[in-house]
């Protein structure tokens, strides 16, 4: 039976994806863009389909969510709490243009809720939180740095006798694919997180059971808000992502692409709920630095970094505070 609290569990996640879709729009399309491979409304009815395809692919972030962070069974509060946390720093982060990672934004406010509601770090499974957030949080921004470096450097080998004119050309074409290609990636990992924290609380409410897979009607509605999100678009991020950090083309604007969604759904299929915020800029910073290091804002990079390190330590404090606020009304 649905609870009023189950009930608005559900409609708080949706309301995460939803702003999850907005939030990291610019992630997926701002290099389409801002290189003119791609109108605005374009990109954006792009990535929106390509988000809720990659939703239903898969469920393998989810069920790290549903079972490989957390090992007591939380009340339907504490999930709530979770994701208020979550939202609340999604907003903030948007609001100031800052392209934080709104993956990171939930787990944090989901350990954060459990410890605060256990009053104990012992229910956390740590092993699963270092193997499946942390290691991947640290490695994939990494892994698409270099692969971006990689990519771009390639491209510079095998179209080095091109026109420039005649590059731009075929990349402005590749752009729309590449496009495809990472905003189908996003979908593929992003949108398990919410599917997994409803799937949660439908576990916890004793609708599922404790092994059960995501329920397709999950998979569509969390598919369908972030596709909803997506069209609504975040362009204050898509700004900074978009110019920001380095100048783009054509040719380092599908490397950049190709690179995180190549990265994205490696992490994704080893069911790592990674940062397409994070693998997306540092695969942009790779491929400034195969054009010149100097070509690299570094002083913006550092300011997406610090975003970075200070995400999962807010928000658990924020879904901490959530728990002890919706506990003085319960």
């Amino acid at each position: 039976m649905f609870s009023v609290i189950l009930i608005a569990v559900i409609i708080f996640a949706l309301l995460f994806e939803f702003i999850n879709g907005f939030h990291d729009t610019a992630n997926a399309i701002a290099t389409s863009v801002y290189t003119r491979a791609l109108t605005p409304t374009k990109a954006i009815i792009l990535s929106a389909i390509m988000n809720f395809v990659g939703a239903l692919v898969s469920d393998k972030v989810a069920k790290t969510i549903t079972s490989g962070l957390i090992g007591i069974s939380l009340d339907q509060y504490v999930i709530l709490a979770a994701l208020l946390g979550a939202i609340v720093w999604n907003l903030i982060t948007w609001w100031k243009g800052i392209p934080s990672s709104s993956s990171h934004a939930l787990i944090g406010s989901l350990l954060g809720a459990t410890i605060v509601y256990t009053m104990s770090v012992q229910h956390i499974l740590w092993n699963g939180v270092l193997n499946k957030i942390i290691i991947p949080l640290i490695t994939s921004p990494f892994i698409g740095l270099i692969l971006g470096y990689i990519v771009m450097k390639l491209i510079f080998k095998l179209f080095a006798k091109w026109s420039h004119a005649k590059a731009n050309k075929l990349f402005h074409r590749l752009q729309v694919l590449s496009a495809a290609l990472v905003s189908y990636s996003h979908g593929n990992n992003d949108a398990q997180k919410t599917m997994g924290i409803i799937t949660l609380a439908l576990i916890s409410g004793g609708i599922l059971a404790k092994d059960a897979d995501v329920p397709i009607w999950v998979k569509l509605i969390c598919g369908i808000m972030m596709a909803l999100g997506t069209s609504v678009g975040g362009w204050k991020i898509m700004k900074t992502m978009g110019q920001g950090v380095t100048k783009l083309e054509p040719s380092s604007g599908f490397a950049a692409q190709t690179s995180s969604a190549i990265v994205i759904e490696a992490m994704t299929h080893l069911g790592a709920p990674v940062s397409t915020t994070h693998i997306i800029t540092t695969s942009v910073m790779g491929v400034g630095s195969a054009k010149r290091i100097s070509g690299v804002k570094w002083s913006v990079a550092k300011n997406i970094v610090i975003a970075w390190v200070i995400t999962i330590p807010i928000t658990m404090f924020l879904g901490g505070i959530a728990v002890k606020i919706i506990e003085l009304f319960i």
